[in-house]
């Protein structure tokens, strides 16, 4: 029998939270931030919860 593998690379884009919450980065963080206003910057920083339609997907990765 095998186990099945954690999926590296999703591990890398989410956290998992001591409660079980998933969480991950808000889109468009990397680049083209200087046009961006002071309150556009401010809201890409910090962890978002994951989309509830994505929670089973993310799973069934086998991530724990």
């Amino acid at each position: 029998m095998s186990r099945t593998k954690t999926n590296k690379s999703m591990m890398k884009r989410i956290k998992i939270t001591g409660t079980g919450k998933i969480m991950k980065r808000p889109p468009g963080q990397n680049h083209f931030n200087a046009k961006a206003s002071g309150q556009q910057s401010r809201n890409k920083k910090g962890d978002i919860l994951v989309p509830h339609e994505l929670i089973n997907k993310v799973k069934a990765l086998n991530l724990s």
